[in-house]
């Protein structure tokens, strides 16, 4: 079984932070926390591995559009579809948008990764995501406009909610030979019990 130290989770920089040129911003917040990158891949990503990336079901089809209909009602647009399919057009908008252009995956290591990264990139809606986090600081959409517009939330970044997602997501988009397994230096003061070597003796 791995050390908790060892958790991993999965990171994308959508289609949106690359052209905004987000990627070296984004990368800094998480390096700054002392987690380990252990790999990165870009690519335009294929319509297949998009699809087991989500990986939704009915439940949250259903979820997603009772939303959408609910907001379209108050806003006073007529409801066309069933909540079914609306929640179906958001996942078929996901798809199309994350493979609309170069994309930025990576896999990071360290204490409660997971947790970690999640808390810095924020809630999954930029408009009332915590401040200071990416999503509240560098973009400003919304689940009503975008459901309005019949697209996906553009929020820059997709990480891993549980350790369970990330080693699926690791597993669809990296091979195991692709994670490189390594020692960095902030481990060290991160992790180790003995720090008497970092003091150096009178020569």
């Amino acid at each position: 079984m791995a050390h908790q130290k060892e958790e991993k989770t999965f990171v994308i920089v959508k289609p949106d932070g690359i052209q905004r040129s987000l990627i070296g911003e984004i990368i800094q917040r998480l390096e700054r926390t002392g987690l380990k990158f252990v790999a990165f891949k870009f690519l335009v990503p294929s319509r297949e591995v998009c699809l087991a990336h989500y990986n939704k079901d009915d439940v949250w089809f259903e979820k997603v559009g009772t939303r959408i209909a609910n907001e379209r009602k108050e806003k006073g647009f007529p409801v066309e579809k069933s909540v079914i399919d609306y929640g179906k057009d958001i996942l078929e908008g996901n798809v199309a948008f994350l493979t609309s252009g170069p994309v930025l995956a990576m896999v990071l290591e360290g204490n409660q990764a997971v947790g970690i990264v999640k808390k810095i990139v924020g809630g999954t809606e930029p408009l009332t995501s915590d401040v200071g986090t990416i999503r509240s600081d560098f973009t400003i959409d919304s689940y009503a406009i975008a459901g309005l517009d019949s697209r996906c939330v553009r929020n820059l970044v997709h990480c891993s909610d549980v350790p369970a997602e990330a080693e699926r997501e690791i597993k669809l988009w990296f091979r195991d030979d692709e994670l490189i397994k390594y020692h960095h230096m902030n481990e060290v003061i991160l992790y180790e019990k003995d720090l008497s070597h970092i003091l150096r003796g009178e020569e």
